[in-house]
């Protein structure tokens, strides 16, 4: 055996001084957020003079099923709240992005391929037969007086005969048209869907009237244009809405439905009466029975369904002929909102079975991890092709075969969806972040508590997004096509692993493995409380975790959120130690022995052999010196036998472990045993503090080790698992056997 000499002090933290770039990755982000003030605080919480504006709505508006349009009126009632005086007001007007002079178009790049589709084709060269965009016929102030106003795109700046101060209101009225667009050709969040086959229209109807632009105390006016992506920033208010379509059609929305005996039938009414006491399964109230009649017909009549909606940033709806409906209620801590599901024929048998009762079960989780559900209805709207969500009411893909039949795909896929898209509810309808600046403060946090709801009511569906492992294949690709999560929605490249699973899986990360359930669900739950009905901002998220929770994570945000470093933690050399005890006492010199370095480097010879002797080490005696002089005022001495005594079986194991990737994250170490015992240990990722790049730590072990893995679980995303294994496989192929419990 080879015998070195090893006093005490050789394990202190002063070891390992040699380290690469120092890219403060421990820093405290300080001055990268901005400054608390007393509308947001330190604390991540709103101050105690935080505002925000308020607007609300009268809306009437005629859906024309002839030829595909929509003409409405409002009044718009503004609430200045803010401390400022305002000397004109922005509306935005979404529609315009279909205008024919919209940017949209001119800003998305494409390329030639072999093949191109007439779809391919259709967006290059622009020869849409197609009129959009709002047409403003006329904004007056309250007695209808004419206001001046300038339309820039999709916003309009409505100037006012007098600055509005603080604390005072203003109404101001606005008469519109456009036209709904055919969503399979032309795309979008709203639009059309055609059934040619009967010859029917199923409307999906959202961003369809001229709402105000957000003003706040961090950008003052949120007027970015609306160029297809990032999507929106929206006051709370008070809705009262009535909406005139064809007499056969059903109408979907937003809000608690106001005159129901006008538009249902006595067997409708009582259906929807037996539906407020179903907890167990859903009530038909429109059977698929009732929808195809009223295919087969057109009525000249019209019906107008009035919707009032209480604190909601935003109004959509639905409408069609076609409609199935059903309804069921949903027990929650305090409230018995009604889960509801709109769907045409071609929907079924799957929309029947499985669309109410994923939206009960997204109510039901997502109520205990962020806050009870607030509204009285949430519904999930069938059309082709489409996922999006507005307060109380969201469209969803999923669509059997013409014969009924599906596959499992298109199953998860549609209850997926529905889980997300319900989930919006809470983000960003509630917790109200602004979707044109920060996509991944609705879209991640939504997809995160998806990934919970998925676990929790379908333990069968395969996950897609929301665990480290499913994160890895994006964080090891090209750097050139990866930006970091605090990005702009309209600069991320690879939206969806951007937006949606990078932030989700980051998240889940910091629930299972750094701070642990019970701190997590506080901290979360804390943030969504506070924000509730509120404007956060990326900062206010930061700070409330930590601020709920003790728990630094500034690294964790700097790294994830601002970087686009992977983790790569390898295992780069391991040098086992036993200690050799002389026969008589504790003696001060080195002895020459043989060699036996069983140091793991990438060129170490194989890998399954840990039986090599150890290289062995004598303990000396605890004196005074340079470092240690002030141990000489205490009375008391170490005692070196007894710690030889209590040591003399250990094995210490030298781990040096390299940040290859960039990313600091714990290590999470599973040891192996000769007896076929195993143990796990968690290492902080604060081992990283004061060296970003290489760490030695020495592990003391009665037990002889025959193996170690970092990230047996693959809890971290670390892109490269064949070097977290000691010793070493000798192939991919090998190591998934190895982790998968084989030979």
């Amino acid at each position: 055996m080879q015998r070195i000499l090893i006093g005490l002090l050789v394990l202190s933290p002063l070891v390992g001084f040699t380290q690469g770039e120092w890219n403060q990755k421990f820093e405290q982000l300080g001055t990268s957020l901005p400054t608390a003030n007393s509308y947001r605080n330190a604390s991540g919480a709103p101050g105690k003079d935080y505002w925000q504006q308020r607007a609300d709505y009268v809306i009437d508006a005629e859906l024309n099923d002839e030829n595909q349009s929509l003409t409405g009126k409002e009044t718009i009632t503004y609430f200045n709240n803010s401390p400022d005086q305002l000397s004109y007001l922005w509306l935005q007007l979404d529609q315009n992005m279909r205008s024919k002079s919209s940017d949209t178009p001119l800003i998305v790049e494409n390329e030639m391929t072999k093949a191109m589709s007439g779809r391919d084709i259709q967006k290059i060269v622009q020869e849409y037969d197609f009129d959009g965009g709002f047409k403003i016929s006329k904004v007056t102030d309250a007695n209808g007086k004419p206001l001046k106003y300038m339309i820039n795109k999709t916003m309009m700046r409505v100037d006012l005969p007098s600055p509005l101060q603080s604390g005072e209101q203003i109404s101001l009225n606005v008469d519109w048209s456009y036209n709904i667009q055919d969503r399979m050709p032309l795309g979008g969040r709203s639009g059309y869907e055609f059934f040619p086959k009967d010859g029917n229209y199923l409307y999906t109807i959202a961003q369809w009237f001229p709402r105000m632009a957000v003003y706040d105390d961090m950008e003052g006016w949120q007027h970015k244009q609306f160029l297809g992506r990032g999507e929106f920033a929206l006051e709370f208010g008070n809705y009262k809405v009535k909406l005139t379509v064809p007499a056969d059609f059903v109408v979907a929305s937003t809000g608690e439905l106001q005159n129901p005996n006008q538009v249902l039938t006595k067997a409708q009414l009582t259906k929807l009466e037996e539906a407020k006491q179903s907890f167990d399964k859903p009530v038909i109230i429109v059977s698929e029975e009732e929808a195809r009649k009223a295919e087969q017909k057109r009525a000249s009549a019209k019906k107008t369904w009035e919707y009032h909606a209480s604190n909601v940033r935003d109004f959509a709806f639905a409408a069609s002929r076609k409609f199935i409906w059903d309804a069921q209620a949903v027990q929650l801590e305090t409230k018995t909102p009604l889960a509801m599901s709109y769907y045409p024929k071609e929907g079924n048998p799957l929309w029947e079975k499985e669309s109410t009762k994923a939206v009960a079960n997204t109510l039901k989780t997502y109520s205990r991890h962020t806050v009870e559900y607030p509204y009285p209805v949430a519904i999930s709207v069938h059309s082709a092709s489409i996922g999006m969500e507005y307060p109380m009411i969201c469209f969803n893909f999923g669509r059997p075969n013409e014969d009924g039949s599906y596959t499992d795909a298109v199953k998860w896929g549609m209850i997926g969806v529905i889980i997300h898209e319900v989930g919006h509810n809470f983000f960003p309808m509630i917790i109200n972040s602004d979707e044109r600046q920060w996509s991944w403060m609705d879209e991640g946090l939504d997809t995160f508590v998806q990934s919970l709801t998925e676990k929790e009511h379908y333990p069968a569906k395969p996950l897609k997004r929301g665990e480290a492992r499913l994160i890895v294949d994006y964080m090891k690709g090209d750097k050139e096509g990866i930006r970091p999560i605090m990005t702009n929605s309209e600069q991320i490249l690879q939206f969806g692993e951007n937006a949606y699973a990078k932030p989700a899986a980051a998240l889940s990360i910091l629930r299972e493995t750094i701070m642990g359930p019970e701190l997590f669900d506080y901290a979360f739950k804390t943030y969504s409380e506070r924000w509730a009905f509120k404007r956060p901002s990326p900062a206010d998220f930061f700070r409330t975790m930590e601020d709920a929770s003790a728990v630094d994570l500034d690294w964790f945000w700097k790294g994830w959120f601002y970087t686009t470093d992977h983790v790569d933690l390898s295992l780069s050399k391991v040098k086992w130690f036993k200690m050799e005890i002389p026969e008589n006492e504790i003696e001060n010199k080195a002895k020459k022995s043989k060699k036996a370095n069983i140091s793991s480097g990438e060129k170490n010879q194989n890998l399954m052999d840990f039986a090599q002797e150890a290289e062995t080490f004598y303990m000396t005696e605890t004196v005074p010196s340079a470092v240690s002089k002030r141990f000489n005022e205490f009375m008391n001495k170490t005692d070196d036998q007894g710690i030889m005594k209590a040591n003399a079986d250990r094995n210490f194991y030298e781990l040096t472990f390299e940040n290859k990737g960039g990313l600091v994250m714990p290590i999470i170490l599973q040891w192996t045993y000769e007896d076929g015992s195993v143990e796990r240990e968690y290492i902080p990722a604060e081992i990283w503090k004061k060296n970003e790049n290489v760490v030695t730590k020495v592990f003391a072990k009665f037990k002889k080790v025959t193996n170690i893995v970092i990230d047996p679980e693959k809890e971290t995303a670390d892109v490269a698992i064949q070097n977290n294994v000691f010793p070493r496989i000798e192939n991919n192929s090998r190591f998934d056997q190895f982790q998968n419990g084989g030979e």
